[in-house]
């Protein structure tokens, strides 16, 4: 005769599966936009997800675990770097940031940025990655659209510089939504950056102009004649 799983260790495997992952993130994401990291606890998610308080730490060790889950998964629906991969302007992919940034969760990048300023731990080492996985995607697109006969080396330092810079301004955008939503206009704002991006987009890649050539006696040709 087959054996048959009890109903309490049924229940255990049920909580520890895809699913069970997915409602403790969706509870914790909520949970944690709304009241903020400190003030949500084990058992609030719990009783958020239907999941017993136990098997959260199964899924994710613990907190900190807990919460740098959230903020992976939530930025990578919004700006992973895939996003930069499949769409040829940048207007399309601050579209998508503008839509997730609605959705009443996105104040939780903010929360746990907060967290890891105060601290050096796994939390901060996170959001370090997190921010360089989302530099990284503004790199690929610009590798995408690189003009041949670009020097290699000068075009990948100047890739990663402007993706700071396109960063540091949405980041800014973003901010500003949260806390005047009613004194800007979100997708004007996004979409004016991407206009200027895309229309600027080249001088990603324009080499300074060479120096002039030094007169003699001043340059190196005067120290080449001085050595022989």
């Amino acid at each position: 005769m087959m054996a048959t799983v009890s109903s309490p260790a049924r229940r255990r495997i049920d909580e520890i599966g895809d699913e069970s992952r997915r409602r403790i993130l969706d509870a914790a994401e909520e949970l944690f936009a709304e009241r903020g990291f400190d003030r949500t606890s084990f058992v609030d998610i719990s009783e958020r997800s239907g999941i017993s308080r136990g098997s959260i730490p199964w899924h994710f060790k613990n907190k900190d675990g807990l919460v740098l889950a959230v903020v992976g998964r939530a930025i990578d629906r919004a700006m992973g770097p895939e996003h930069y991969e499949t769409v040829p302007r940048l207007a399309e992919v601050l579209d998508e940031y503008a839509n997730w940034l609605r959705s009443g969760n996105s104040a939780l990048m903010f929360m746990i940025l907060t967290e890891a300023m105060r601290s050096t731990g796994a939390v901060h080492t996170q959001y370090q990655e997190f921010l360089a996985r989302r530099r990284k995607g503004v790199e690929l697109w610009l590798r995408k659209q690189r003009p041949d006969g670009v020097d290699p080396t000068f075009a990948t330092e100047r890739e990663r510089a402007f993706a700071v810079a396109l960063n540091g301004a949405v980041t800014g955008i973003h901010l500003q939504a949260l806390v005047d939503p009613d004194g800007i206009d979100l997708d004007a704002a996004l979409q004016a950056l991407a206009s200027v991006f895309d229309k600027h987009v080249a001088d990603v890649w324009a080499q300074p102009t060479p120096e002039k050539e030094r007169t003699p006696g001043k340059g190196s040709g005067s120290r080449r004649s001085k050595s022989r």
